[in-house]
């Protein structure tokens, strides 16, 4: 029935080396080296993205607050109706 999927062709001068799951550390260097590297990450880019954020919310609010504003009647063209 041929060959299975992980030997389908043969590649020559090419080494692949693998680990067994088992031999592996699930979280090496968390806490010294993952934590730090969160917080570094996170404060690069929280000052590219935070100020667009922050100005498209104001825009929005702004733009919302005028609408309903411009929806509500005017007082001033109904003062002659009778």
């Amino acid at each position: 029935m041929g060959r299975h999927f992980g030997g389908l062709a043969r590649i020559r001068h090419v080494v692949t080396y693998s680990l067994s799951p088992f031999e592996q550390k699930a979280f090496p260097n968390y806490f010294s080296q993952g934590i730090p590297n969160v917080w570094r990450r996170f404060t690069t880019s929280v000052f590219k993205i935070v100020p667009p954020m922050v100005m498209l919310y104001l825009s929005y609010n702004w733009a919302q607050a005028e609408y309903e504003r411009e929806k509500r009647k005017k007082p001033a063209d109904y003062e002659n109706d009778k």
